[in-house]
């Protein structure tokens, strides 16, 4: 799936991705695609003062290979439930 999204921002600079977002997993990893196109990330972090957006944000700069500053949360910040933009 991360190959994908690279593939993605690569060709089009932005990408807009639907999260659902589990907090406090005992490791942050995605785990699958629920309602159609939202991905299921888990994050180790705790929901609270916004830890668990930190490392949401985190680790998908890393996994994506882009800068944290190029990942804007969008909608849904205090949500399980986010938009995010990526843009390169």
């Amino acid at each position: 799936m991360i190959d994908e999204l690279k593939k993605k921002l690569s060709r089009e600079k932005k990408i807009y991705l639907d999260i659902k977002v589990v907090p406090g997993a005992s490791k942050t990893e995605i785990k699958n695609v629920v309602y159609g196109e939202v991905i299921k990330i888990n994050v180790k972090a705790i929901p609270e003062k916004g830890k668990a957006n930190s490392e949401l944000i985190k680790f998908l700069s890393e996994a994506l290979e882009v800068n944290r500053k190029n990942i804007e949360i969008i909608k849904g910040s205090g949500s399980q439930f986010k938009l995010l933009k990526i843009q390169i």
